[in-house]
């Protein structure tokens, strides 16, 4: 399909949009339209959440709270607290939601949690009020926390790792309206339409004009690079494009699944220019946008080279290690050279450490300049800024020693 056009002059497409609701006949993607931009993509990334303060009510402690009341120490700090309601027999959850072995769906989690203080409680003689400081662990693709506690003669507790911390009355705090995240609608910029969604345009029904696709960066070859970007939502308007005959810009309700940081757009478009030549070009960026290195990395690595045979060496300059991005960063670079990819996070890593993304364990690593990543990867809760609603405990130096040595993989720190 070929490039915009703006007069004489070729506007490069940067977006393929294939339907995700549907291939063709014979498996393949269905094209839906050349994009220049997509303006909503790259977006000021949602600010982290406050910390909230909430009371267990009627509480017996168990385990590593118990230790926090009456005896132990105020001020003391749990990962996580999961509440689990109880549902009385005549009063069953509503049907949203769903029973399982482990619990209820409805269950809320408060996570990073500092325990300021307890008293006796008015609920039942040697029962204590627990005053908490958390986060609330929201997640709006299973259900936003309701306004009112679910109908429940208790909660059991317990923290991430299954260990019971008890069960308590009810609670105060915790079940409130809060404010949901404004939706970003987007626009898609300068598009050249194909078959499938110039049909969904001519659509009087507002219903049938919904579309889920698929945004596939292109490189200034023209190459279209699968990615798993998502943009959705109801087309509410079009208009001819100023960014050439032809072209239109279409406005969507909804838009981007996942969208990416602003500050990203520089490292996308320095891979649709062409693939870093220079080592070392993420260290200057925050937590954030190394991700975003890390996932630009990840979607024009795939298919790149078969492994290299096992036994090899690979030297890893741990110059600019100050976090878990950095290590994904410099560990992709050293495997497979400028703007190489190694894992972006854990499970990645163990999909790479598999074989197949340039490198057959086991093999040899050496870990230059490790004194950085030993002051850095140490132990605490993280809330990474790219991701501020999945949190839980820092991966430490030692944790990722202990990936790469389970995998067959030596490590020799420098």
């Amino acid at each position: 399909m070929a490039g915009p056009e703006w007069g004489e002059q070729t506007v490069a497409p940067m977006w393929l949009l294939v339907d995700e609701d549907g291939d063709d006949a014979d498996g393949q993607e269905v094209p839906l339209a050349l994009c220049v931009d997509i303006d909503g993509l790259f977006v000021d990334p949602e600010p982290a959440p406050a910390a909230e303060h909430c009371t267990l009510i009627g509480c017996e402690p168990a385990g590593a709270l118990r230790d926090t009341s009456p005896n132990g120490p105020d001020h003391a700090w749990l990962a996580s607290i999961i509440l689990d309601p109880v549902h009385a027999p005549e009063r069953p959850p509503p049907r949203v939601y769903q029973s399982y072995a482990h619990g209820c769906s409805c269950a809320e989690e408060l996570c990073d949690v500092t325990v300021l203080g307890h008293r006796p409680s008015r609920a039942g003689a040697g029962l204590v009020d627990i005053d908490l400081r958390g986060y609330l662990q929201i997640l709006p693709e299973y259900h936003w926390p309701p306004a009112r506690p679910p109908a429940a003669r208790a909660f059991l507790l317990s923290d991430g790792d299954g260990s019971t911390l008890g069960r308590c009355h009810s609670t105060a705090g915790i079940f409130r309206e809060r404010p949901r995240p404004p939706v970003q609608p987007v626009t898609l910029l300068g598009c050249r339409p194909a078959a499938r969604l110039q049909d969904l345009l001519e659509r009087k029904s507002a219903r049938r004009r919904y579309l889920r696709a698929l945004a596939h960066t292109v490189d200034r070859h023209g190459k279209a690079v699968a990615t798993s970007i998502m943009v959705s939502g109801t087309v509410t308007a079009t208009c001819p494009s100023r960014l050439g005959n032809g072209l239109i810009d279409i406005d969507l309700d909804l838009g981007v699944s996942d969208p990416i940081p602003r500050g990203a757009r520089e490292i996308w478009n320095l891979w649709h220019a062409g693939r870093p030549t220079r080592p070392n070009l993420w260290s200057g960026y925050d937590r954030a946008l190394r991700h975003e290195w890390c996932r630009a990395a990840m979607t024009y690595h795939r298919g790149e080279q078969p492994d290299r045979s096992s036994g090899r060496t690979y030297d890893l300059d741990g110059s600019y290690i100050t976090d878990l991005e950095g290590f994904y960063c410099a560990l992709g670079e050293a495997v497979n050279g400028p703007g190489g990819y190694f894992g972006w996070n854990s499970q990645a890593l163990y999909e790479c450490l598999r074989g197949g993304f340039g490198a057959a364990p086991p093999f040899h690593l050496r870990w230059h300049r490790s004194e950085v990543a030993r002051r850095h990867l140490v132990p605490g809760y993280d809330r990474p800024p790219y991701d501020i609603r999945h949190w839980g405990p820092r991966v430490t130096l030692q944790d990722l020693l202990d990936d790469l040595t389970d995998a067959g993989i030596t490590v020799d720190l420098l």
